[in-house]
């Protein structure tokens, strides 16, 4: 089974606190405060100090040298150490109890439910530990039963508020890349995925860069209002998503009528693209001011371009040229004079 950490940063800080604040209180009030009890006891408590104390550094200085089972692993491992802890003490009152939160919100932040109810478990079975060996029956019972009780509840509030939490945040981050009317990404998200594409790209995996106007936009607006611009241009978004639905590809609406798309194909499958573009337009039926009419230029990385700047610009110069040259058609870019004179 697969289980993932949701925040290394936010996990990494939450360890190191812990362990930096717990190594000094077990220290003092462990040893330096109960000096005449037995050797033993006090050399295990000593020693368990000063593991917290190494592995809170280690996590606030080098989290990322720790290995990811680390991480997924800590809520089990601090509880076994309260549960040490309180049973080297013979300490079954409620208030060493409480450090049993830690893990337990611990694994409720970050970790995923699964690891959540074995993280209840243990605290559960460790706390009857303690309390069934040092307490008489009745009270261990009671106070096992509120233990429980209260860590269920808090785990799942937790959990609760913290996946409301992940579910708002991605609503947040989808609103903030994508394109209110026509659902595509938005040009901050095109900008930040034209970069990471193009550096990824190379003569076994070709990327297209696919620029497309809608063809007198402002007339279609003028005439026929901007509610029918407005399904234009939904419908164009439309068609190049259903066009692209077969390979890796991004589509972004960049401002106004103009759109691009991210292609993971060579120039040839580029331009089948495009004309499958063009026939899901035309066959659109229910707009009052006719399918629109396009000018798309494409370019392709390495082919016509190797940085994301370069691509772009070849991309729109083919535009250019298709506006040019009586708009409504397809351009590619020109390959690059070395390659030419090559």
């Amino acid at each position: 089974m697969a289980h993932q950490l949701r925040d290394m940063h936010g996990a990494a800080r939450a360890v190191a606190y812990l362990m930096l604040a717990a190594a000094p209180y077990n220290l003092v009030t462990g040893v330096l405060m109960k000096l005449g009890d037995p050797l033993p006891e006090l050399m295990a408590l000593g020693v368990t100090s000063m593991a917290m104390l190494v592995v809170g550094l280690a996590c606030l200085r080098r989290p990322a040298t720790l290995p990811r089972l680390f991480w997924l692993l800590m809520p089990f491992a601090a509880a076994g150490v309260v549960t040490g802890l309180n049973v080297v003490t013979e300490d079954a009152t409620m208030g060493p109890q409480l450090f049993y939160l830690w893990p337990l919100l611990y694994a409720a932040m970050f970790l995923n439910r699964t690891i959540i109810a074995l993280t209840l478990v243990q605290i559960s079975a460790g706390h009857a530990l303690t309390a069934f060996q040092y307490q008489d029956s009745a009270q261990a019972l009671l106070d096992w039963i509120a233990i429980t009780v209260a860590m269920t509840m808090t785990a799942v509030v937790v959990a609760g508020l913290r996946e409301r939490n992940d579910r708002l945040r991605r609503v947040l981050e989808s609103q903030a890349t994508s394109d209110s009317l026509t659902g595509v990404a938005n040009r901050r998200a095109f900008d930040a995925e034209l970069g990471r594409a193009v550096g990824a790209a190379g003569p076994d995996d070709p990327l297209a860069l696919v620029m497309i106007d809608v063809d007198h936009f402002k007339t279609i607006n003028d005439t026929w209002g901007h509610a029918v611009g407005d399904q234009a241009l939904r419908t164009v978004a439309d068609a190049l998503r259903d066009a692209a639905h077969d390979r890796e590809h991004m589509v972004a609406r960049l401002g106004g009528d103009e759109f691009a798309v991210l292609l993971r194909a060579a120039p040839y499958t580029a331009v089948r693209f495009v004309e499958l573009v063009r026939t899901r337009v035309r066959e659109t039926t229910g707009l009052p001011c006719g399918p629109p009419s396009l000018s798309i230029g494409i370019a392709v990385a390495p082919d016509h371009a190797h940085t994301a700047d370069d691509l772009q610009k070849a991309a729109d110069a083919a535009l250019y040229r298709a506006k040019e040259g009586g708009r409504g058609r397809s351009m590619m870019a020109h390959l690059p004079a070395v390659s030419r004179a090559a």
